[in-house]
């Protein structure tokens, strides 16, 4: 299959711009499997499949500063924006389709959290969520009459304050319950974790409250998979397996760019790129010098690692005024995702009827 480069109108001159991989679309049909990606830089959820040709399908919604994803099977998606958390659920029965679309992701709930700086969500074994409340530095669910319900903290954190303390952000489950945690630092004061962005990232176990890994760039979205623990250590630009026996971090692949957001499916992991911030959170990293090395600049893109051999098999980079990518999320059997949002009327003319009770 020939590369696809498509770019879509946002408004001025400017476009967002992607590229595939030769085989990226050959490998989604073959997996039978779609993505979906936020961007909080461009405020788009976007969802990622094929047409009825075989060419790439990309459908985007507009959301303020929308980061966290979970998929809870193939008809439900959580996503946080600004202020709130999001449940979509799919508005279409089993084997229909809709403009060719074989799903309708409907924002049909929202819990109004206040601007929490939420990262990483999680199903829990009750078919709830559970989020990374980074401003807190906390784990915490929606409330029907609050903002949150804190459920755990780091032991290193004195107090629940709106002071980003150490900058929780990832969140590994494993048999619905909140097992390990990353974040950028241990400090207990107001956004304290800026000074240690080089090396004093954690890994935390969430039950026991140890640290079972220490010395990490900023790392990001831990996630257990076959009994492993893959961890992304963004300032280095290194996806790899923690050793939780000895905490130690074994890097599999090198990513090229900085690197949040990441879901395995099967033998292959996608991790999400960003090019560097010329700002004070992102430069002066350890990425910084391996690109010099390497002589290559920071992409804005969606890698596929095959874990048996750690090789990027396949690729989706993105130009223009997309640069920076926070979650991805694998969703299995769904060939080709759509989405209303509120900028246009679709979503009044969206009218589902659920079973009488």
């Amino acid at each position: 299959m020939d590369e696809i480069k498509d770019s879509l109108p946002q408004g001025g001159e400017k476009k967002f711009e992607v590229l595939a991989s030769r085989q990226f679309t050959a490998w989604l049909f073959e997996q039978r499997l779609s993505l979906a990606f936020s961007t909080y830089q461009t405020g788009k959820l976007f969802l990622i499949g094929l047409q009825p040709n075989g060419r790439l399908s990309v459908f985007e919604r507009t959301f303020a500063r929308c980061m966290g994803l979970c998929a809870a099977g193939t008809n439900s998606l959580y996503m946080s924006s600004l202020f709130q958390l999001w449940r979509f659920e799919n508005a279409l029965p089993p084997g229909q389709t809709a403009n060719e679309y074989d799903r309708v992701y409907v924002p049909q709930l929202a819990y109004t959290t206040g601007d929490l700086d939420l990262h990483d969500i999680a199903m829990d074994g009750n078919g709830r969520p559970i989020f990374v409340n980074t401003l807190f530095s906390c784990l915490a669910r929606p409330s029907e009459s609050h903002s949150f319900v804190p459920v755990w903290k780091p032991q290193f954190i004195t107090k629940l304050a709106a002071e980003d303390r150490c900058h929780l952000n990832g969140l590994a489950m494993e048999n619905g319950k909140p097992c390990y945690v990353t974040a950028v630092a241990t400090t207990d004061v107001h956004e304290g974790w800026r000074e240690h962005r080089r090396d004093g990232g954690v890994v935390i176990h969430a039950e026991s409250n140890e640290i079972v890994a220490r010395g990490l760039s900023m790392p990001h979205s831990p996630r257990l998979h076959n009994g492993r623990l893959y961890v992304l250590n963004s300032g280095t630009g290194e996806f790899g397996i923690i050793d939780t026996a000895n905490g130690n971090f074994e890097p599999i692949a090198f990513c090229p760019g900085y690197a949040r957001g990441l879901t395995i499916f099967g033998d292959f992991a996608i991790i999400g790129l960003s090019q560097i911030r010329d700002n004070k959170t992102f430069s002066d990293l350890p990425l910084d010098a391996t690109l010099k090395d390497k002589n290559v600049s920071a992409k804005c893109a969606l890698l596929v690692v095959d874990l048996r051999s750690g090789d990027i098999v396949h690729s989706l980079t993105f130009g223009g005024i997309l640069t920076e990518l926070y979650d991805v999320v694998a969703l299995p059997g769904v060939i080709r995702p759509s989405a209303l949002g509120f900028k246009t009327d679709e979503i009044r003319r969206t009218i589902t009827i659920g079973e009488p009770e």
